[in-house]
């Protein structure tokens, strides 16, 4: 009797290997190689500032809190890193989960599929795309810089906090985690008119913004994304 229940848990275990394509099985393994968990959304809660969901992982289901974010039941989302905390007690829910992780980094666009969709659009020849200068005229924010002003000198910048007002040119939503905005404000540095931007908030393409972050330099992320000058984790002074 033991012996058939072994070979029967043998089968199943095969059968379960054989559900998953292969396709489906590199891309976890590139998932895990760059420590992102995927799940699927069993549950939404919200409050004021998160919003809690529970999750399954293959055939394990446990609960985790993100600021504060559109989710439906059924939904895939990928993350990466959480910090888990025991016997947390939500006030808003008046509800105590015995485990809890709290995410930062969630998307539900998965990294493997953006890396494959960026080589496929960009071929042999990996290219950002052109921007045109546009006819705008935005006035320097209060205790800011322009556009002309960064770019002209970025180092004397490097690693500090600016406040910069421009128009939104192009948007971009959910790539590598985060939402890029390129912003114009009518100035220039030579041939140089336009700040590429990273931020957790979500902006309108022709939206006039004035934005509040650190400025990076020389970033590289692959497949011809390079920038000289970036200003990351924006948050928006006037939203």
């Amino acid at each position: 009797m033991t012996k058939k229940l072994l070979i029967f848990a043998a089968a199943l275990m095969i059968f379960a290997g054989c559900g998953k394509s292969e396709e489906e099985k590199k891309e976890a393994e590139q998932l895990a190689a760059a420590g992102v968990k995927k799940v699927k959304v069993l549950e939404v809660t919200q409050v004021s500032q998160y919003t809690y969901l529970r999750v399954e992982e293959d055939d394990k289901e446990y609960w985790m809190a993100v600021t504060k974010r559109d989710a439906k039941e059924g939904q895939i989302l990928y993350y990466r890193g959480s910090m888990e905390m025991k016997n947390f007690t939500s006030p808003e829910l008046k509800k105590t989960f015995e485990t809890l992780l709290f995410v930062q980094e969630i998307s539900d666009v998965s990294p493997v599929a953006a890396q494959k969709e960026a080589k496929s659009a960009m071929g042999n020849q990996p290219v950002k795309p052109e921007l045109a200068k546009q006819d705008v005229k935005v006035e320097k924010a209060a205790g800011g810089v322009t556009v002309q002003e960064l770019l002209s000198d970025p180092k004397k910048f490097s690693g500090k906090e600016v406040v910069i007002a421009g128009k939104i040119v192009k948007v971009n939503n959910g790539i590598m985690d985060r939402n890029w905005i390129h912003i114009q404000d009518g100035t220039a540095a030579g041939d140089k008119f336009d700040l590429t931007v990273t931020t957790d908030q979500e902006f309108s393409e022709g939206a006039v913004v004035t934005l509040k972050g650190k400025i990076a330099l020389d970033k590289d992320f692959g497949y011809g994304y390079a920038y000289s000058v970036l200003l990351e984790n924006a948050v928006a002074l006037n939203k």
